[in-house]
C-alpha cells in the first residue's frame, strides 16, 4: 500500500539552516512526500485553516519538523496546532477527520543526548518533554509514533549529517503499520472527548544553524 506523508515544516530561520534545511530537502526528494513550510505559506501568521484541514485529509502521515525551541516547538507551529485542530475536525463530537492517521515528531537539539537524561542539563529525555504530541495524537485518534531526534547539531560534522539525513529518508519510507491510515485501529481507539489541551535551542538568530 502507498503511504502519503505531509511533513509540516516550522523553522523561522530556514534559510540560514543548515541541520533542518537539510533534513527538509531529504524529505522533499523522498517518493510520497509533501514538505509543507509553515513559514513560507502564512509568513503574516494569518492561516487559512479551511485550507490546511484540507491539507491534512490528503494523507496517511504527518510529521512535525522543528528545531528544539525552549522544550518545545516554534511559535507559529503552536499556532497551527491550536487552529487546525479544531473541535468537530479533530476532536470531540464528530471530530473524526484524523482518526487512524500517525503522528510523528522530527526535531533537532543543540545539545547532545546525554543532556537529555535523568542528571543531565535538561533533566528528561526529549521523548518525555514532547509527551504533549503524544497526548494531542490520542485525542485526535492519530497513532503517537516515536519521535525522530538529531542531537548535537552545533557542532554536527557533515558525515555525521548524512547520516541523519539517510535515517530520516528510511522512515519516511517505512512500509504502512497493520491498521495505518484513516479508519484504522487508532481511530477506532479514539476517545470523543471535547478538551485538549546541553540546552535548549533558543529562538532568534542563535538557532538559526539547526
Amino acid at each position: 500500500m502507498s503511504v502519503r506523508t505531509l511533513v509540516v515544516l516550522a523553522h523561522p530561520h530556514l534559510a540560514a539552516s543548515r541541520i533542518n534545511a537539510a533534513l527538509a530537502a531529504t524529505a522533499a526528494g523522498t517518493e510520497g512526500v509533501t514538505v509543507h513550510d509553515l513559514y513560507a505559506a502564512w509568513p503574516d501568521g494569518r492561516i487559512d485553516v479551511a485550507a490546511e484541514q484540507q491539507r491534512l485529509l490528503a494523507y496517511d502521515r504527518v510529521v512535525l519538523q522543528f528545531p528544539f525551541y525552549w522544550y518545545s516547538a516554534p511559535p507559529l507551529l503552536k499556532q497551527w496546532l491550536d487552529e487546525v485542530l479544531t473541535y468537530g475536525f479533530a476532536y470531540g463530537t464528530g471530530g473524526t477527520a484524523l482518526h487512524g492517521r500517525t503522528l510523528r515528531v522530527a526535531t533537532s537539539t543543540g545539545g547532545g543526548r546525554d543532556a537529555y537524561r535523568p542528571g543531565g542539563t535538561n533533566r528528561f529525555p526529549v521523548a518525555d518533554l514532547l509527551l504533549p504530541f503524544d497526548a494531542t495524537a490520542h485525542l485526535t485518534g492519530m497513532r503517537y509514533q516515536e519521535p525522530f531526534v538529531v542531537y548535537g547539531v552545533l557542532d554536527m560534522t557533515d558525515e555525521q549529517l548524512a547520516a541523519e539525513q539517510a535515517r530520516y529518508r528510511a522512515l519516511l519510507l517505512a512500509p504502512a503499520a497493520d491498521g495505518e491510515g484513516p479508519g484504522g485501529v487508532a481511530g477506532a481507539a479514539a476517545q470523543d472527548v471535547v478538551s485538549e489541551e546541553g540546552a535548549p535551542v533558543a529562538a532568534g538568530p542563535a538557532a538559526a544553524v539547526v
